[in-house]
């Protein structure tokens, strides 16, 4: 059994092994943590393309520059090897940290001089289970626009249909949760496809319409005409087996003949109507 002098004798020389072996282990955990700091501080915009590629999102980053926190690519549009479309200019972006209610968060300032008048602002935070990204809105007077040809990008049935007009983007309270059971939407989004036409018909534009989602358990979809000589309407909600839309198109009075070729291809023909169900 070790005496009371023996055990006094390990301390010590435990305490001295520590002081002499301290400031090394002090140095090597000061240069780690050095270099995981400089790793995040001054890690490249590659590093957002490499994950949305490993993410499989039909959203691309080309030719990015910059770091994760600042940098700027070009947006392309793409679905599997039918090619892509790309966005008329790049996007900048610029991260920062931030503190919310909830806790720690990033704060992201999207700007892109082709379709945004002003930055659009992200707001993201949540836990290793589960996160949030609430956006401010997007109001009319400075929606995202796009060119509704880079649907083209996207495969089918755009690569068919060849749109060409407007796209404009708005949100109200928009907010995205997602977590181990899928993803949530709250607030509205509205899409606006203005003075549009497709190569499938010779009037040019066929129409104006908007697709509206709400958000809640489950996201509720509406498609409306807002003017135009092919009407379309429906419903539809978005849930974890993805989207269930119900729809019709007609031909307003006196254009039957000229969109009857297009009523055909776009749904089930029934009299003067075509059905539009997807899922």
């Amino acid at each position: 059994m070790a005496t009371r002098p023996d055990i006094l004798r390990r301390a010590q020389r435990q305490l001295d092994t520590g002081a002499t072996r301290g400031p090394w282990s002090w140095a090597v955990m000061g240069v780690l943590l050095g270099v995981l700091a400089g790793a995040v501080a001054f890690a490249p915009a590659r590093w957002l393309a490499a994950g949305l590629v490993w993410a499989d999102a039909p959203l691309r980053l080309h030719n990015p520059t910059g770091t994760v926190w600042n940098g700027s690519a070009q947006v392309l549009l793409r679905s599997g090897a039918e090619g892509s479309k790309a966005l008329p200019g790049d996007l900048r972006w610029t991260l920062r940290p931030a503190w919310y209610d909830s806790g720690p968060g990033v704060r992201a300032e999207w700007r892109a001089d082709c379709c945004l008048s002003a930055p659009w602002i992200w707001h993201v935070n949540g836990s290793l289970k589960s996160a949030q990204l609430r956006a401010d809105d997007l109001l009319p007077a400075q929606g995202l626009r796009i060119p509704a040809g880079l649907l083209t990008g996207l495969g089918t049935p755009w690569n068919t249909l060849q749109p060409q007009g407007q796209l404009t983007l708005t949100t109200r309270s928009l907010t995205v949760r997602l977590n181990a059971t899928g993803t949530q939407l709250g607030g509205e989004l509205a899409l606006d496809a203005l003075n549009m036409s497709t190569s499938l018909s010779t009037l040019r534009p066929v129409g104006s319409y908007r697709v509206t989602l709400r958000g809640g358990e489950q996201t509720s979809m509406t498609l409306s005409t807002l003017e135009g000589a092919l009407q379309l309407s429906g419903t539809g909600k978005i849930g974890p087996q993805g989207l269930v839309f119900t729809g019709e198109a007609r031909a307003a009075e006196g254009r039957e003949d000229t969109l009857s070729n297009l009523l055909n291809i776009i749904g089930q023909r029934q009299g003067a109507r075509s059905l539009i169900q997807l899922g």
